[in-house]
């Protein structure tokens, strides 16, 4: 409840600076965020005078009751529109609101309901606070970082065990393991699988984002493995490359080239490194090989609540790496019709080394 409490009082600060009275929060991660709230239906008032209300309709009263005892609950089946007129009773002459979050028919609702709240007085000015959020939530706190750890050890030792069980074999299909890693993550304490795990073979490796289907592990074949266990509502994300049977020269030389690049771009990971830079120390490594054109997305991405989410490392990022940024850092070489690799793992940014979260071995494993 403290955390929680802290990051609602975050937020009022930026409320107060921004010259708002209250913040209406509808983004349900970022709720949760702030509140600790599981449900599908909640939104939070965050007022300047720290007379915070939370809403959701009866579904949720007893949950809401156990998971967000220091706020002051409001049941409405018109949640949101409950928690606007709250608002205007309690005298927010500006409210902020997520516009990323909110269609445009909800807004239109919303600035009726304010109007009508107001009953001929001057009704609040609506005001986007955009992702103010969410740019809290991209520097993780201990608590949050503690249950990166467990999902990332969740999936280290879920691939472990499919490994050494033999798991990872040929006649095997791509929908066969993949289904076998979601179970097993399940079975060691994961909520659910982080995404859709990627499972890739042979020329599908190439294609970044595979979905799984029936091809058949081969011998001499790469297979790629891209998955991670969401904990606590924390994801992790990992990518391992390994081959099949035996490995070709030009599969050890491609490996040792997206190994290489992902070392410099786990270097790269300092307070204040422009993320673009990151990107680029380890794109150049991989077009200095001639390989500049086989690497097609971004370095990396944000990983807490959501798989993907602030900062993004790549070309078109922006902003600077801050301690407590959880990230990932994920080269990758494809190269149509014959195979492909990508390593990844998940850090945390500190005022030292990036702390390594994803523990698995990195060095070619031929299976």
């Amino acid at each position: 409840m403290s955390s929680h409490a802290d990051r609602r009082d975050r937020l009022r600060a930026v409320a107060g600076e921004r010259g708002l009275d209250a913040v209406l929060v509808t983004n349900l991660l970022n709720v949760r965020y702030l509140t600790g709230f599981t449900g599908s239906n909640g939104v939070l008032l965050v007022h300047t005078s720290g007379a915070d209300l939370f809403g959701t309709d009866g579904r949720y009263t007893t949950q809401a009751g156990a998971q967000v005892p220091d706020i002051e609950v409001l049941v409405d089946r018109a949640t949101v529109a409950g928690i606007a007129r709250e608002a205007v009773r309690r005298g927010a002459g500006r409210l902020g609101y997520e516009s990323h979050d909110l269609t445009v028919d909800g807004l239109a609702q919303l600035e009726k309901v304010v109007v009508d709240a107001a009953d001929g007085g001057s009704a609040p000015e609506l005001a986007s606070v955009r992702r103010a959020v969410e740019a809290q939530r991209a520097i993780k706190d201990d608590d949050e970082i503690e249950s990166l750890r467990r999902a990332c050890a969740v999936a280290d030792r879920a691939l472990a065990e499919l490994a050494a069980e033999g798991t990872l074999r040929p006649g095997r299909t791509e929908l066969e393991v993949g289904r076998e890693l979601d179970a097993r993550m399940l079975s060691l304490g994961a909520e659910a699988p982080s995404f859709e795990t990627i499972v890739a073979t042979g020329v599908n490796s190439a294609i970044p984002h595979h979905r799984p289907d029936a091809t058949v592990l081969r011998d001499g074949d790469f297979l790629k493995l891209d998955f991670g266990a969401t904990v606590d509502g924390y994801h992790s994300d990992m990518t391992r490359t390994v081959v099949l049977g035996h490995a070709a020269d030009w599969q050890r030389e491609i490996y040792e080239l997206v190994a290489a690049a992902q070392a410099v771009g786990r270097a790269a990971l300092t307070v204040g490194a422009d993320v673009v830079a990151v990107d680029a120390a380890s794109r150049e490594v991989i077009a200095a090989a001639g390989h500049g054109e086989h690497f097609t997305h971004g370095l990396g991405h944000g990983v807490g609540l959501e798989i993907h989410e602030a900062p993004g490392i790549g070309p078109l990022g922006a902003g600077r790496l801050a301690a407590g940024m959880a990230v990932t850092v994920e080269p990758g070489v494809y190269l149509p019709g014959h195979g492909g690799v990508r390593i990844e793992d998940t850090l945390v940014v500190t005022d030292d080394a990036p702390e390594l979260l994803t523990l698995t071995s990195k060095e070619l494993l031929v299976l």
